[in-house]
C-alpha cells in the first residue's frame, strides 16, 4: 500500500498532462440526494469522474465490493437512513467542494485528490480511501472555499 502511495505522490507536479483515459469529465451534480436511486447513480458518478475503482467506493460507503457491483447495475440502491446514505452524502458533498474549489478543472481535481497534502498530512485519495477520512478532507475544502472567497 505504501509502495502505491509513493507512485502517485509527485502527479501534481504534471498537471499540464492530459487527464487518464479512466476518468470522465467533471460536472456538477444535479439533486443527488433526490432519492436512493438518484444518490446511488451519483455516488457511480463521482468515482468515474475522480478515476476511483468500485473496491475503494464500498470501503468509502462501508460496503462490499458486490454491493457495488449492485449499484453499478442498478439492481441495488443505498437505502436512505442507512450509514452508506450518509456516507455517500458526504463523499457527494465533498467532491461538489472539490469541484467548487477548483472551478470545474477534472484535471486539477484528479492530481490533487493523487498529491501528497503537506496540510493533510498524506494524499487526499488515500486518505479518504484508506484512513476514512472524508470527513477531515471535507472540511478542509469548505475551508479553503470559504478562505477563497474573502
Amino acid at each position: 500500500m505504501e509502495n502505491r502511495r509513493q507512485n502517485h505522490l509527485h502527479l501534481a507536479d504534471h498537471l499540464s498532462v492530459s487527464q487518464d483515459d479512466h476518468t470522465a469529465m467533471a460536472f456538477r451534480l444535479s439533486n443527488p440526494m433526490e432519492n436512493e436511486r438518484r444518490l446511488s447513480q451519483s455516488v457511480i458518478q463521482v468515482i468515474d469522474i475522480l478515476g476511483m475503482y468500485h473496491a475503494e467506493l464500498a470501503r468509502i460507503l462501508g460496503q462490499q465490493c458486490g454491493d457495488i457491483g449492485e449499484l453499478t447495475s442498478g439492481k441495488r440502491c443505498i437505502k436512505q437512513d442507512s450509514e452508506a446514505w450518509r456516507r455517500g452524502v458526504l463523499f457527494i458533498e465533498t467532491y461538489h467542494q472539490l469541484f467548487d474549489y477548483f472551478d470545474g478543472d477534472g484535471v486539477a481535481m484528479y492530481h490533487w485528490m493523487r498529491a501528497h497534502n503537506k496540510q493533510l498530512g498524506g494524499t487526499p485519495h488515500f486518505l479518504i480511501v484508506d484512513d476514512g477520512k472524508l470527513q477531515v478532507i471535507h472540511d478542509y475544502l469548505y475551508q479553503a472555499n470559504l478562505n477563497k472567497s474573502l
